[in-house]
């Protein structure tokens, strides 16, 4: 195995280094660092847990077979449990580009392994960051066997000195692993830098985005503490529309700004570095394309600062410019051998766009170098300035300074230790500020969760009017901090509403309050004193209903038959809530039970697949009340493309109500196991669905939602974990989605409960509590995204949650800093245009789901 590696290695190596668009390191840097080849010593191995000594992490080395052939964790793993890892300590900065994985073979004797696995990296040992490919995904493919290497390109290559290997399984299973790193040590010493967010350029055919999309740091107004596209080793393109990346949309390979976002006319790029370095140059790729008013830019003048204060003195330099000349190219900026640990320049806009694609710096460390044959391979060793060097630095310092009066401390270390000194109060106060912060704000948490679960509605709780206008008077009152506590006061407001609520049904305090609904900025907005709060079985949440129209409904029996339990039969627990739990079961005779309207492809004598909901027994009064109130509700929805109620069990405890359910599932977890139609899909063998067929099913999600909006139901959750597929691609909108596990992780959490799908809402939903049928239109539009990605990746896939909740900010300021989803691979340019009219700013701009409905059908036909 040991040889087909290295030749495997050596090919993939002649590859990469072939490619045009590689530059710096990353052709290169393809040389495995030491766990087969025993330069990374044991005590650098480490792991959350072992099955044995004798699979310990010290054991999980590629290709070795010491001890019982790998490491093992203690427990088997579980689906969506990342808690076992195997960690890699590389005692320095390593530019890492590949990995290899593989399982317990153990002579014939083990066949464990993992097939998927993720991976997280540090560069501190403080803050680990998940590496996701390009297109946002985490899970990487490892092993179908227990004893061949696989290897897997990082695209994006990571900088990091610590590396975690996380198992993943779709179902409970026993895994070992072996493991490799690939790559070279990072000479640049470069560790974060801090730039504006890239920008979004506005063509007359379609828009480019100019983002750094692959940013491991924080994504807010600004990009802090991070590295991405300007250190990933990959050079744009001289047309900066065309991308290398086969999945990459218009603008990829770049990061852009405008000079109209900047009246300094300049935009400043901080670098920081892991120890005071002498630097010689620094080489910028920047793209030339001046048809398109974008040029390499005009003057850079550049900050040193080697110990706490920026040097007075900064340097200048202004590149030739060059019109006649449209391909991108690196300029060399001199930096004179300036002493620093970091440095800050000002880049000077020459026309309306400029645009970098990689900064690479060169110091007194001697540069990669770019032969293929393999450096001699040595033991890593512990860089010379690391954290722990200098805070042991500053522990012997003192030490000797207080034993030894005689000894004398020469001025370097001087500096070092006031420097710790200060660090060390500076810690200190923050630790201090931050406790009595949080002691304060879980006061006020616990204030707001009285204040609403003592009554429910929102205007006793926001300082706005009962119509929610703009929250301009609101933010000029209040500070960023305040700010924030008003948003998360919101998540925990909508929490109890949402876990208050399923089907669109209301508790009975609210359901009289108001029987009227205002509409607002041409969409029917309903105050929650106007909408219908019923507690529902599962804590989910499908359409938010006026009061009115509960009403009306209220004086109407129930059209749905009883039906007898003895022909349920359990086959599956979909989701569970607070009032009860969602099960999969088999009916049989379900025709003998229905309306005739119902029709079912199956023989009369064949069960139905179904969804009983089922009220737990020993709910309270108002709970079963809102039960009934539920029935009623679902008994009136008729149309083809919403789930149907087919009967209910009420007669006896526990109530159940019996809704249709489709064969192939939940359309997120239906099209994550397909790929779109193609040469790729042919070679993997893998089922396919069309592009027409996924207009299809979009086309009947939006006619769903058309009728629904004509009934002023606001769904409040679509999603595609909200929609069932039939045969034949059918579809139905439906409400499981926030009960079950699956699917924790799309909803955002306040104190251990799920309370909002922000990923899928608008921001005037998250900031102001807004829902109408506009923001349902916005959730269909992130719907469409997730269908055209055939739900391989989570909406805002790179973002946390908090810079979700920052980019809905974005959107409310208007100041064209707000990031939009990109373009599916798969999407044309009609089809994305209708998904930005969901995501409009205005409410009123957004097309209604007639619109959406004729629209796509048009592109379908």
């Amino acid at each position: 195995h040991r040889g087909e590696n290295i030749r495997l290695l050596c090919l993939s190596a002649c590859i990469f280094v072939i490619c045009d668009g590689c530059c710096g390191v990353s052709g290169v840097c393809r040389y495995p660092l030491g766990m087969s080849g025993g330069q990374i010593q044991d005590e650098d191995i480490s792991a959350s847990s072992q099955w044995s000594e004798s699979t310990a992490a010290r054991y999980g080395r590629l290709d070795f077979e010491e001890g019982d052939g790998a490491w093992c964790p203690e427990k088997t793993v579980e689906p969506d449990n990342l808690k076992e890892f195997l960690q890699i300590d590389l005692r320095s900065l390593h530019f890492i580009t590949l990995v290899g994985t593989q399982g317990r073979h153990a002579g014939g004797m083990g066949n464990e392994f993992a097939q998927m696995y993720k991976i997280k990296y540090s560069r501190d040992g403080s803050r680990w960051i998940s590496w996701r490919n390009r297109q946002g995904k985490q899970v990487i493919e490892g092993n179908r066997n227990a004893y061949d290497i696989v290897l897997k390109d990082l695209e994006p290559p990571i900088i990091a000195r610590y590396v975690r290997f996380m198992p993943v399984t779709d179902h409970s299973m026993n895994v070992c692993m072996r493991v490799e790193l690939y790559g070279c040590e990072w000479l640049d010493g470069l560790v974060s830098y801090n730039a504006p967010v890239g920008e979004q350029m506005n063509l007359p055919a379609y828009p480019v985005y100019l983002n750094d999309s692959v940013y491991d740091g924080a994504i807010t107004y600004s990009m802090t503490e991070g590295l991405g596209q300007l250190t990933d080793g990959v050079c744009g393109l001289d047309d900066f529309t065309v991308s290398h990346e086969r999945n990459g949309w218009p603008g990829y390979d770049y990061v852009g700004w405008n000079n109209e976002s900047f009246p300094s006319g300049f935009v400043e790029i901080m670098f920081e570095f892991d120890r005071i370095r002498n630097f010689t140059t620094m080489k910028v790729h920047c793209n030339n394309m001046f048809s398109s008013r974008a040029k390499a830019f005009r003057q850079v003048v550049c900050y040193f600062r080697s110990d706490s204060d920026w040097e007075a003195t900064p340097l200048s330099f202004s590149p030739a410019g060059d019109e006649k000349n449209p391909t991108a190219r690196f300029v060399i900026v001199n930096l004179a051998n300036h002493m620093a640990s970091a440095i800050k320049c000002q880049f000077y806009f020459a026309d309306a766009w400029m645009l970098f694609s990689e900064i690479t710096f060169q110091s007194d460390t001697a540069m990669y170098n770019t032969t293929l044959a393999p450096p001699e391979q040595t033991p890593n060793t512990p860089p010379e300035h690391t954290p722990f060097k200098i805070f042991n630095s500053c522990l012997s310092l003192c030490f000797t300074a207080e034993d030894d009066p005689t000894h004398k401390i020469d001025d370097s270390n001087t500096r070092i230790l006031i420097g710790c000194l200060v660090a060390i109060i500076f810690i200190l106060v923050a630790i201090i500020v931050i406790m009595l912060w949080r002691q304060v704000w879980q006061k006020m948490l616990e204030k707001v969760s009285s204040r609403f679960e003592s009554n429910s509605t929102y205007e006793h709780i926001f300082p706005l009017g009962p119509d929610y206008q703009e929250p301009s008077r609101l933010i000029s009152k209040l500070g960023y901090l305040q700010i924030q506590m008003y948003l998360y006061s919101f998540a925990l407001i909508y929490s109890y509403h949402v876990s208050c609520c399923i089907s669109g049904s209301t508790s009975t305090s609210a359901s009289k309050s108001t029987a009227s609904f205002a509409v607002q900025d041409g969409v029917p907005h309903y105050a929650e004193a106007d909408v219908v709060n019923l507690q529902g079985v599962t804590g989910s949440n499908t359409y938010a209903i006026p009061a009115v129209t509960m009403d009306l409904l209220s004086g109407k029996d129930v059209a749905v038959e009883e039906f007898p339990r003895k022909l349920l039969t359990f086959k599956e627990k979909l989701g569970e809530g607070q009032f009860g739990e969602v099960h999969l079961c088999e009916a049989e005779g379900m025709q003998e039970f229905m309306n005739k309207e119902f029709l079912f492809d199956i023989t009369e004598d064949e069960p139905v697949l179904v969804a009983v909901k089922m009220l737990r027994s020993d709910a309270n009064k108002n709970a079963r009340n809102d039960f009934l109130k539920e029935i009623k509700i679902m008994s009136r929805l008729k149309d083809p493309n919403i789930i149907r109620l087919l009967a209910v069990c009420i007669h006896s405890d526990p109530f159940c109500m019996i809704t249709e359910y489709m064969e192939n599932g939940d359309l997120n977890q239906f099209l994550s196991r397909h790929e779109p139609e193609g040469h790729l899909a042919l070679l993997s063998n893998a089922p396919t669905v069309s592009f027409t067929n996924l207009c299809y099913m979009a086309t009947q999600i939006a006619s769903g939602m058309k009728y629904l909006s004509s009934l002023n139901f606001v769904h409040r959750d679509l999603a595609t974990r909200n929609c069932l597929v039939g045969k034949k691609y059918t579809i139905k909108i439906a409400d499981f989605g926030m009960s079950r596990n699956l699917y924790s992780g799309d909803y955002y959490r306040i104190q251990g409960r799920a309370v909002l799908p922000i990923r899928w809402m608008s921001w005037e939903s998250i900031l102001l509590g807004k829902f109408t049928t506009a923001s349902d239109v916005w959730a269909f539009g992130v719907t469409l995204w997730e269908i055209l990605n055939f739900c391989k990746e989570q909406p805002y896939s790179q973002l946390t949650d908090e810079q979700v909740i920052e980019n809905t900010g974005e959107f409310f300021r208007d100041q064209k800093r707000q990031i939009y989803l990109p373009q599916p691979v798969l999407c044309p340019d009609s089809l994305y245009k209708i998904m930005l009219s969901c995501w409009r700013r205005n409410a009123k701009e957004r097309p209604s789901f007639l619109e959406i409905h004729r629209a796509i059908l048009e592109i379908q036909s």
